[in-house]
C-alpha cells in the first residue's frame, strides 16, 4: 500500500513580502495558520543567516499559532544550532547556505563536511529534534547520510526542475531516475526520503508519484501562486496534484 505524500509548505517568501516595505504585513504567521486549515501536513521555515525573510520571533510565534510540525531549515552554524536547540522544532533540515545566493542552489556537501555536520547532527537527536539532510540524489551524498546516521535525507529537485522549465525531455528522464534510485536506496537502508526545490503544478506529479518519498517540501511557487488566487486554493490544489499521482 502506498502511503499518502505529505506536504510541507514553506512559508518563507510570505516573510520576504513583509521585510520588504517592514512593519508587520504579511505576516507568515497567518499563512501557517491557513495551511493547517487547509490540510497541510507541516510548515517550512529557513532561518537564514542575514534573516532576509523569516526573522528569530517568527518561529516562536509559528509554533504557538499551529500544532503542525515546524521542520527548520538551517545552515551548520553553530549560531543556528543554538537556535535550534533553544525553540526544539519538530525537525532540522541541514542546508548549504551562501550569503549572496538569491534560493539554496543545491544540495548539502554532506560527504565533504562530514566533520563539520557530525557533532551537530548527534546535538540535535539528543535533543530529540528529527534531523535531514538536503542533499543532491547521489550515492555518495546519501552515503555521507547513513555514516552520519540521519533519519531523513530530501533530495534536491533543482537540477530536474531546469530540465523541465527548459523542455528538455531526455534530462528530465534522467533527473527523475536519479532521484527515483536514490529515494529507492534510502528507503531500503533505513533513511526516509524527502524532496523539494523548484516543484510547481506542471511538475509535481512525475516526483509525487516516486512510491518510496514520504514528503515534499514547496514553498516559492505557493507563494507565488497566492498572489493570484490565495494560499489556500494554492495548496489544495498542489495537494490534489500529489494525491492523484499516487
Amino acid at each position: 500500500m502506498t502511503h499518502q505524500l505529505r506536504l510541507g509548505v514553506n512559508i518563507d517568501h510570505v516573510a520576504t513580502i513583509r521585510n520588504a516595505r517592514g512593519g508587520d504585513h504579511p505576516d507568515p504567521v497567518r499563512a501557517a495558520e491557513i495551511v493547517a486549515r487547509c490540510g497541510g501536513d507541516g510548515i517550512t521555515a529557513h532561518l537564514r543567516e542575514d534573516r532576509r525573510h523569516i526573522r528569530d520571533e517568527d518561529l516562536r510565534r509559528i509554533q504557538e499559532a499551529t500544532d503542525l510540525p515546524l521542520n527548520l531549515e538551517m545552515a551548520a552554524t553553530d549560531e543556528m544550532l543554538d537556535i535550534a536547540l533553544a525553540h526544539k522544532p519538530h525537525a532540522a533540515c541541514i542546508v548549504p547556505e551562501k550569503r549572496e545566493e538569491r534560493t539554496t542552489e543545491g544540495g548539502l556537501d554532506a560527504a565533504g563536511l562530514h566533520n563539520t555536520i557530525a557533532p551537530i547532527v548527534g546535538k540535535l537527536q539528543d535533543a530529540g529534534i528529527r534531523v535531514s539532510l538536503f542533499i543532491e540524489a547521489s550515492e555518495r551524498q546519501l552515503d555521507a547520510a547513513l555514516r552520519l546516521n540521519a533519519p531523513v535525507v530530501e533530495f534536491h529537485t533543482g537540477e530536474y526542475a531546469h530540465a523541465h522549465l527548459d523542455g528538455d525531455s531526455e534530462r528530465v528522464s534522467s533527473e527523475l531516475k536519479r532521484i527515483a534510485d536514490m529515494a529507492a536506496l534510502a528507503a531500503k537502508n533505513g533513511i526516509e526520503p524527502h524532496a523539494g526545490h523548484g516543484l510547481t503544478y506542471e511538475n509535481v506529479q512525475p516526483i509525487a508519484a516516486i512510491p518510496q518519498l514520504a514528503e515534499l517540501n514547496i514553498g516559492h511557487y505557493l507563494i507565488g501562486e497566492a498572489v493570484f488566487t490565495g494560499l489556500e486554493p494554492a495548496v489544495l490544489k498542489m495537494r490534489e496534484l500529489m494525491d492523484d499521482a499516487r
